[in-house]
């Protein structure tokens, strides 16, 4: 059994359910970038998502795109990773929690704190009964998201899944993160947020590419053997994080690199930009085989080869 990447499509600092950043990227000098959003009313119904946060609305919206351009309505599993969840309503409840008690507090804004909300509401909106499941673990969350499917499709149990990374960064948190050195530091890329959806099936028909490898450990750098001619990397300006990526390139001196948080900004689970990247750049001819790095405090690394049909 093959594995492809059928569709793919982002939210991003970058213009938004496009590609443009191909061609004409969107330069940002902030520290701190939030997401271009796409006219939501094109796909949702105002009254349906009045209530709904961003990152949902952005999560349902990337979800409607992908299933509509594979043609698959009904995937087999929906997998979301996330590193925050919808932190945006947690610090809402928190904030109207310390203000007013522990009473007269809104619902809606602890219903829609939790990490696997956005994982849910895309099968209730959509009637999707099969496999439903939700990975937080940092910097590796939308790699352990990918690996399920990746996993569960070879092994033929399923067919089509829809995986999806989605991750918002408020101003409150920014600053919080800034302050410990995670993100805002000198020469670092922009912090910013990221909803990428990709829908992974054993159907090679009108694929963007075939998923050769996927493979996550604990400080391997053993590279999979296969010959590459891009590297997709996930240096961000901070030596701490850059370190491993360097030893994987020198690795591969005479191989190109594609740095692609230079352009999305980074997030807890840009690494799913990072594959929806590598995924339209083979499929628009600019590679034929592509290998994929990222890792979590240069302890977690993933390995993904895409190669061209």
């Amino acid at each position: 059994m093959k594995v492809y990447i059928k569709t793919a499509t982002q939210i991003s600092m970058q213009q938004p359910l496009s590609e443009e950043w191909m061609t004409a990227p969107v330069e940002h000098t902030e520290p701190y970038v939030r997401s271009l959003d796409p006219n939501f009313r094109d796909w949702l119904n105002p009254l349906e998502s009045r209530r709904m946060g961003k990152i949902m609305r952005r999560a349902l919206v990337t979800a409607q795109k992908v299933m509509h351009d594979s043609g698959v309505q009904q995937p087999d599993a929906v997998i979301t990773g996330t590193g925050l969840g919808c932190i945006e309503n947690t610090e809402l409840f928190l904030d109207q929690l310390c203000r007013e008690g522990e009473e007269m507090l809104k619902p809606t804004y602890f219903m829609q704190s939790t990490h696997n909300t956005i994982s849910s509401l895309i099968s209730i909106h959509d009637h999707l009964h099969g496999y439903n499941t939700t990975y937080s673990h940092k910097s590796v969350s939308f790699d352990s998201a990918f690996l399920d499917a990746y996993t569960q499709l070879l092994l033929g149990d399923i067919h089509t899944a829809l995986v999806t990374g989605n991750d918002e960064m408020t101003p409150t948190y920014f600053s919080i993160l800034q302050r410990a050195g995670y993100v805002g530091q000198p020469g670092q890329v922009a912090a910013g947020e990221a909803s990428v959806a990709m829908m992974l099936t054993t159907d090679p028909t009108d694929a963007l590419c075939e998923v050769e490898e996927v493979r996550m450990s604990v400080k391997d750098l053993q590279l999979p053997s296969s010959p590459v001619d891009l590297l997709v990397l996930g240096t961000n300006g901070v030596p701490q994080n850059d370190s491993l990526y360097q030893k994987v390139a020198q690795q591969l001196p005479e191989v190109e690199t594609f740095e692609y948080k230079r352009l999305f900004g980074e997030s807890y689970t840009v690494s799913g930009i990072g594959v929806y990247a590598a995924a339209h750049l083979i499929g628009k001819g600019r590679a034929n085989r592509i290998l994929f790095v990222n890792h979590s405090d240069n302890l977690d690394v993933t390995y993904i080869t895409l190669k061209k049909l």
